[in-house]
């Protein structure tokens, strides 16, 4: 398990760091890939970054909390994972947070910011994993993996 954090045009801030570490590797403990070789980048950025991204990637031009950039398609990972075949190290993927979005989110939903940044990493976490939300019965799966994982961590729901 490897991965970076990097910053785009916001300040470094420790507070950041410590939260994304615990949820991250929290994911990779309980989807039992602590002790792979795949990394994730983390980018941390502002409204205006991330709406270049969006623009760009997804041809929507509106800002967005956060961005997943997974390498693999899902069965080609759990391929993968199944057989511990993995370079050195293996990129599963991107995540592209806005911070000022996840504040004013967790404002909007009266979250501390604490579980709403949380939310974000497990979330994109699952979409570099290849899980998604578009049909009810693959959101229920991603939900509980999510809600599994906050709740191993001790952060819940007000």
């Amino acid at each position: 398990m490897l991965y970076e954090i990097n910053y785009l045009d916001i300040e470094e801030n420790e507070i950041y760091e410590t939260i994304i570490s615990k949820a991250i590797e929290k994911c990779f403990e309980i989807e039992n890939l602590d002790k792979s070789n795949l990394y994730v980048n983390i980018i941390l950025t502002n409204p205006s970054h991330i709406r270049e991204y969006n623009k760009q990637y997804r041809n929507i031009d509106k800002e967005t909390d956060v961005l997943s950039f997974p390498m693999f398609e899902k069965q080609e990972l759990e391929e993968k994972i199944t057989k511990k075949q993995f370079e050195v190290p293996d990129i599963l993927g991107d995540m592209v947070l806005s911070i000022p979005k996840i504040k004013e989110q967790a404002q909007e939903f009266e979250n501390t910011f604490e579980r709403e940044l949380s939310y974000m990493v497990v979330h994109s976490f699952y979409h570099l994993l290849g899980y998604d939300h578009m049909q009810e019965e693959d959101k229920k799966e991603m939900r509980k993996k999510e809600e599994n994982v906050l709740s191993k961590m001790g952060i819940t729901r007000k």
